[in-house]
């Protein structure tokens, strides 16, 4: 039997879902997905709400489409919300009480991994045997909840990181407080607890493997997609600028993110300030939208970056911006001569590809997955450090070549048309499948160890 099975285990992925011979490779049927800190139906740019917020809403819709039904386990922040809801077909999100609804930090949730965990086994105990064929978590807090999920319904476990501690740490703002030990201690148990490591980047591949002495076996590497549909080019920057208001002919740098230290928007209105100094004239023909609200560590000066553009003298040319909804940030990004993001660290950078997805080039920091995001001189320009001076620079070059704006972002939404999210989704289903594979094979050689 043994021979059999290791010789079916050789077949090609393609093999029929239908056929279950142990050995065979089969897709999973349903999926619970854990998002414990942020739920799926949040508006990005709100609280902690950001790109993984995206990133859920969207793989879940795409691997629905492809017959992997997906349940999306996350913590209700209010009272009125229902205990499950149909995000889209074949993808319920469901609600679990653990702690109070509102005033609860990322910080905090920790302590309510308990009666989130207790919460999902609840979910689980109304189902037969085997309703869940794997669980996929996102982000260290829920990791812990899946470690536990995976082990008791015997399923594999799959983990996406998003952010490591010891990445952060190691590229802290100025000021900015580090990630706990707790948190490190805990990812390094999941790191070796997960059956497969979703990484976003080769480096962050390379990072687990480094900081946290993961299985490179187990690694893989899934760039995250962009909805294609939404953020494209549409009718055009004059027609987006017209929509919000800006004049047509300006030099537009936007910012577009949580307001915190680590994405660094005070690096763009210190550059802007540079920029000025050098050239006055300017002042007459920029605008600095600073699209998002205060999040993280962010939360401890909710004014600062108000009160920094009125320090460099720089308030009269930035527009602050609530969170919008993904439409009209597509509006935004369209509307914009550059996105500017100078951040300390970033995974991937969502809002990357989605502004070059629009026709916009990027300015960057060279951190993280930006260098896969951004082709640099080509779809925008990646910068080594945080030196405003230095961003100035690359702004002062939109300013004297506006024709670099619209060369530049229509090279960048070509770039863009290889992140779409069904790639993102069959490449995930992939890892699900060898994981599973995997997990069935590693069970059969411990049942024939004991038998």
């Amino acid at each position: 039997m043994s021979q059999y099975v290791s010789r079916l285990g050789r077949r090609s992925p393609a093999a029929p879902s239908r056929l279950r011979i142990p050995g065979t490779h089969r897709r999973p049927r349903r999926v619970a997905m854990l998002s414990v800190h942020t739920s799926p139906l949040h508006q990005p740019g709100t609280g902690d709400a950001g790109g993984m917020n995206v990133y859920i809403v969207e793989l879940a819709k795409r691997l629905a489409a492809i017959n992997i039904e997906v349940e999306i386990f996350t913590r209700a922040t209010t009272g009125a919300l229902p205990p499950s809801v149909q995000l889209a077909p074949g993808v319920l999100v469901r609600h679990v009480d653990a702690g109070p609804y509102e005033g609860l930090a990322k910080e905090e949730l920790p302590a309510q991994l308990c009666a989130f965990t207790h919460g999902v086994m609840q979910a689980w105990a109304g189902h037969r045997p085997g309703y869940y064929d794997l669980v996929h978590s996102h982000y260290w807090l829920s990791g812990h909840v899946g470690w536990l999920a995976a082990e008791r319904w015997g399923v594999p476990l799959v983990h996406a990181m998003h952010t490591m501690a010891k990445v952060k740490n190691a590229a802290l703002a100025e000021g900015d407080t580090p990630e706990p030990a707790a948190r490190v201690i805990g990812e390094t148990q999941i790191v070796r607890a997960a059956d497969r490591l979703i990484a976003n980047t080769s480096e962050e591949a390379d990072e687990l493997v480094r900081h946290y002495e993961a299985d490179a076996g187990k690694v893989a590497v899934v760039h995250p997609g962009v909805n294609l549909d939404r953020f494209r080019p549409a009718d055009g920057r004059a027609a987006a600028r017209h929509r919000l208001g800006l004049p047509q002919d300006a030099l537009i740098p936007l910012f577009a993110g949580r307001i915190q230290p680590l994405k660094a928007p005070d690096v763009l209105l210190r550059a802007v300030a540079v920029l000025l100094d050098e050239r006055p004239a300017l002042r007459s023909n920029i605008v600095v939208p600073i699209v998002g609200g205060p999040s993280g560590s962010g939360l401890a000066k909710p004014e600062g970056l108000q009160k920094l553009a009125a320090r460099l003298g720089i308030a009269d040319v930035v527009r602050f911006q609530p969170p919008v909804g993904q439409d009209q940030l597509a509006d935004w990004f369209r509307a914009a001569s550059v996105l500017v993001m100078p951040s300390y660290s970033e995974s991937f950078g969502l809002v990357a590809i989605e502004a070059q997805a629009a026709g916009t080039p990027v300015l960057a920091a060279s951190v993280g997955g930006l260098p896969v995001a951004v082709r640099d001189e080509t779809t925008g320009f990646l910068v080594s450090g945080h030196e405003p001076a230095h961003y100035a620079r690359v702004l002062r070059d939109f300013a004297d070549h506006p024709q670099l704006v619209d060369r530049m972002g229509q090279a960048a939404a070509r770039h863009a048309q290889s992140f779409g999210w069904d790639t993102a989704a069959s490449a995930t289903a992939d890892v699900y499948t060898a994981a599973m594979h995997d997990f069935r094979g590693s069970h059969r050689h411990v049942r024939s160890h004991h038998g």
